[in-house]
């Protein structure tokens, strides 16, 4: 509780430290902050010519399908790897003045999910001018499943971000545990596709429930499944106080470390 009271009253810091990060993410390029929507919109354009052209999928609007699963993906990936950094990439600010650690990963992880939430304008745009649609009726539901993905964010983020001081090598190891992730998690593909008897272990991965819930609420148009939801937000929550005390147990080394 004593951390947590801290946390709040450096919550100014986190704001400032959230405002920094998405000023200066695109700085100095042509297109600026504008890249927040490219960036997923190439991802897509690439990934929709290769399974359209080159390897066809029987999935109708595929790009829909695809764009749907990529966008909450590429925050969960920027989570991981890029959160694995956001304590040693602010070594001179550590080492100069006292503040809670985890102020760091908290403000990258949430920077990242800004992120997010404006490239889900373009989804919407994309839905509406497709005239593919959105069922008003569960889209409500959306902001509860973005909260979980942000809580399991958080958690892994914590974790890494505090490891990688201590290892330096993670940062690079997460680049490929990354990619190895993404093809684990149904973004590409339905999980029907998967033969039976490794359908478990995809549904071990715990990104599976969260791309399958936002899936089943745009694409679909359907209500989560409810038990598939209450899992991932009990995971989600269950990493995020892993994380919490693993960050709080490791801290105290950060300055000798870095």
């Amino acid at each position: 509780m004593k951390a947590l009271k801290e946390l709040y009253q450096y919550r100014e810091m986190i704001f400032s430290l959230i405002r920094k990060d998405l000023r200066g993410k695109y700085k100095g390029s042509v297109l600026g902050f504008f890249w927040t929507f490219v960036n997923p919109l190439l991802q897509l354009v690439v990934y929709t010519v290769v399974f359209s052209v080159f390897f066809p999928t029987t999935i109708e609007k595929f790009y829909i399908y695809l764009f749907i699963g990529l966008v909450p993906w590429l925050f969960f990936n920027s989570s991981l790897v890029g959160g694995a950094t956001s304590v040693v990439s602010q070594e001179n600010l550590i080492k100069k003045i006292y503040f809670p650690r985890q102020v760091l990963p908290i403000s990258f992880v949430t920077s990242s999910f800004v992120n997010m939430l404006l490239t889900f304008l373009v989804i919407f745009a994309v839905l509406l001018i497709s005239r593919f649609g959105i069922n008003f009726a569960v889209v409500w539901m959306l902001p509860i499943v973005m909260i979980v993905e942000y809580l399991f964010a958080m958690g892994i983020s914590m974790i890494t971000s505090a490891l990688t001081v201590y290892f330096r090598d993670l940062e690079y190891i997460l680049g490929i545990l990354a990619m190895c992730w993404m093809y684990m998690t149904p973004i590409l593909y339905e999980v029907d596709n998967i033969p039976e008897k490794y359908r478990p272990l995809i549904y071990l991965n715990p990104m599976t429930g969260v791309i399958q819930c936002y899936r089943e609420i745009l694409y679909y148009k359907q209500f989560p499944d409810l038990k598939v939801l209450i899992t991932a937000l009990i995971i989600g929550i269950l990493f995020l106080v892993i994380g919490f005390f693993v960050f709080q147990k490791l801290q105290k080394r950060f300055v000798e470390e870095l």
